[in-house]
């Protein structure tokens, strides 16, 4: 949440802030700060994401209606959590499950669960394991002090099941990211 377009450019980002409970503070320690290397397929997204916002040079990459840093809590609250809160019979959110529903909620327990924000962080760390990446390089891409942080509470054994998973929710994710992509072009050329 804490992304600069200032820290954006030449393939990495740079961690420039970090921003808790909606306020912006100095990174805890200097290699906070250090470049992260961006994956080459997230370039034209977050490129993409710059030309709708009117190529900012300046200013947070995640802003609100009026230019301030968003709150990841209530980026939380109103659209992860109904995202995956919904009724196993309706698949209605949780929050929009009212007295006119003709049924009690029950959580759809096929959708996964909350595990927090860094969750993403833990993931990124398990992933570049089982790929073969070393536990140093993983520390220096989390931008850890000490290596046994990265080794102790980040990386996490994975199933063979959980990988196939992954990759088959990727290939969605990016199938639907083109075809908006199109269908974006398609309206600005009508």
């Amino acid at each position: 949440m804490g992304l600069m377009w200032e820290g954006y450019g030449n393939g990495e980002l740079r961690i420039l802030r970090s921003i808790v409970e909606g306020r912006s503070e100095d990174c805890k320690t200097p290699a906070s700060k250090s470049a992260v290397p961006l994956l080459a397929s997230l370039e034209p997204v977050l490129d993409a994401h710059r030309e709708r916002d009117g190529n900012p040079i300046t200013g947070p990459v995640f802003h609100t209606s009026i230019g301030t840093p968003l709150d990841p809590n209530n980026v939380l609250n109103r659209q992860i959590l109904p995202a995956l809160n919904r009724c196993a019979t309706c698949k209605r959110p949780k929050d929009e499950h009212t007295a006119e529903v003709a049924h009690e909620y029950t959580r759809d327990d096929s959708m996964p669960r909350w595990h927090g924000w860094h969750a993403f962080r833990r993931g990124l760390a398990t992933n570049l394991n089982h790929l073969g990446v070393n536990d140093k390089t993983i520390q220096a891409i989390l931008r850890h002090e000490n290596v046994a942080t990265t080794e102790m509470y980040y990386i996490k054994p994975v199933s063979k099941d959980s990988v196939r998973a992954m990759a088959a929710l990727d290939a969605v994710l990016w199938s639907t990211c083109a075809q908006d992509s199109v269908s974006m072009e398609d309206t600005k050329t009508q």
